[in-house]
């Protein structure tokens, strides 16, 4: 059995399913998208996480017609602390805070859990007519044949398309039929990841505290919670997760203090090897990679998601300018358009995140002076603070129309 589409998805996450439903949204009903994914179904996603929404990211779901579905239960990211001190420290004194609107009344980022997001980006994609195949459909390979390429299922069916987008995560099947190294190191760290509740309200701040073992990230949620991101050694992270509910409330009182009162973790915990990788190229013959397929950074600065939604939105417009002009979607000029685009913004980002980390995952005396120095440097220079957020909003550089 082949199926013809404009249009092949390999996963349907963020990326993949972001990437849909904007082209959707920009090429209308003639367009025909399939995206495939084992985990796409009838029931709602059971992801536990939540994910940190920069404000360029949540321009694109509102473009999307998704943010509507999820802004209710979203937390706007007010203002945000930054501390550098060791575990047993009494005091932690602040270094530098982030506060104040990208635009008046946009806050720069908001908190979302991940399971609310990936089911309005569901729902928007089916409303629009994407094709979605799930409930264990997959693509395992695919073969090129002259101007086209087939996504090959296990089911027996093929799908021939003229473009195959890649989003099916850090271990993609398609860039590894591609020939496409990875390139990068690990960084023998794990990133704890659990939800806790607290007596009294976050009153929309996030925290990051940046001590020797790694960052500890408190990030505000709806109501009187808040999710974390606790990078640990990746052998220190499994024991604390081990740990019974006395254990682990210990260590995470340790970290976390008791400045929003009493707390108990309430969400499964979870452990994450963390990395940098890069892919060598973004692009083959009628392939483009897009989010984890393309690269994974260290959560330090909880780009990782956004990264990967800016990946869509370039790689929907050049598609869609294409497409508009008539001409072929997964042609070679198409696809290094889109690789220019996000390759090289991609490992600046990767390269900053992991100079933060290697500066500040350490306890050295020496550095911690001069980091704290350049800390303290930063907080005294308004229009420095401003790079940084104007940075970490994505709103920099060549950004995409549909972010704008």
């Amino acid at each position: 059995m082949v199926k013809q589409a404009d249009l092949i998805i390999a996963g349907g996450g963020f990326a993949g399913l972001g990437l849909a439903v904007a082209l959707k949204v920009e090429l209308g009903g003639g367009f025909d998208i399939v995206v495939v994914d084992p985990v796409l179904g009838g029931t709602p996603s059971r992801d536990a996480r939540a994910s940190a929404i920069a404000a360029g990211a949540r321009r694109f779901f509102e473009r999307l017609g998704v943010w509507g579905e999820v802004a209710s239960e979203s937390q706007p990211i007010l203002d945000m602390v930054i501390t550098d001190s060791r575990l047993d420290d009494p005091i932690r004194p602040s270094f530098l805070s982030f506060g104040g609107d990208v635009e008046p009344g946009e806050p720069f980022g908001h908190m979302v859990e991940n399971r609310l997001l990936l089911d309005a980006l569901v729902k928007r994609a089916a409303a629009l007519g994407v094709e979605l195949r799930g409930q264990g459909a997959s693509v395992s390979r695919y073969r090129r044949e002259d101007e086209e390429i087939t996504a090959i299922l296990p089911s027996g069916e093929d799908i021939t398309a003229r473009l195959l987008v890649a989003a099916d995560g850090g271990r993609s099947r398609l860039r590894e039929q591609a020939g496409i190294a990875m390139h990068g190191w690990d960084y023998g760290q794990s990133g704890i990841v659990t939800t806790v509740e607290h007596e009294l309200d976050h009153e929309g701040r996030a925290e990051e505290h940046f001590l020797p073992a790694g960052p500890f990230a408190i990030l505000p949620l709806t109501g009187r919670r808040s999710s974390l991101v606790w990078t640990e050694k990746t052998a220190e992270a499994q024991r604390i997760i081990g740990l019974d509910e006395a254990g682990f409330h210990a260590e995470l009182e340790k970290r976390f203090g008791l400045k929003l009162g009493e707390l108990r973790a309430v969400g499964p915990r979870a452990a994450f090897p963390l990395a940098m990788r890069i892919a060598r190229s973004f692009v083959a013959d009628r392939l483009a990679l897009v989010g984890d397929a393309a690269h994974i950074i260290h959560p330090i600065a909880g780009q990782g998601l956004n990264l990967g939604i800016r990946d869509a939105a370039a790689l929907s417009e050049c598609v869609t300018d294409a497409a508009g002009l008539g001409l072929d979607i997964g042609a070679p000029d198409v696809l290094e358009r889109y690789q220019r685009w996000r390759r090289f913004d991609t490992v600046s980002m990767g390269m900053a995140t992991d100079g933060l980390n290697r500066l500040f995952s350490n306890d050295n005396d020496a550095i911690r002076l001069v980091r704290d120095f350049g800390l303290g440097l930063v907080e005294r220079f308004p229009a420095a603070k401003r790079f940084f957020i104007r940075e970490a909003t994505g709103l920099t550089g060549t950004v995409p129309r549909l972010m704008q």
